[in-house]
């Protein structure tokens, strides 16, 4: 097995500075990353609310410009509320 020698360093620097040994380090990463991947597999799938005709879904223009647009005429709006209501 080869490992990249900054990760290595890190590892046997966390190992020494929990005063644990090098191999045990690495099985708990290594259990970890194995219990990671089956837990992800094991997780329900989740309904997220929606709103609005599900034909639609999709329809929605969420391009940069798009959203940027929309920033712009949110900002406006604040700006013209704040401004009507210092006269």
């Amino acid at each position: 097995m080869r490992i990249d020698e900054t990760l290595l360093n890190e590892a046997k620097a966390y190992a020494a500075r929990n005063g644990r040994s090098l191999t045990s380090v690495m099985e708990d990463a290594l259990r970890q990353l194995l219990n990671r991947s089956t837990e992800a597999g094991q997780r329900p799938r989740v309904e997220l609310p929606t709103y609005g005709d599900p034909a639609d879904r999709g329809k929605v223009d969420l391009s940069p410009e798009r959203i940027a647009e929309l920033l712009l005429e949110d900002d406006l709006e604040y700006v013209r509320r704040f401004c009507s209501e210092d006269a």
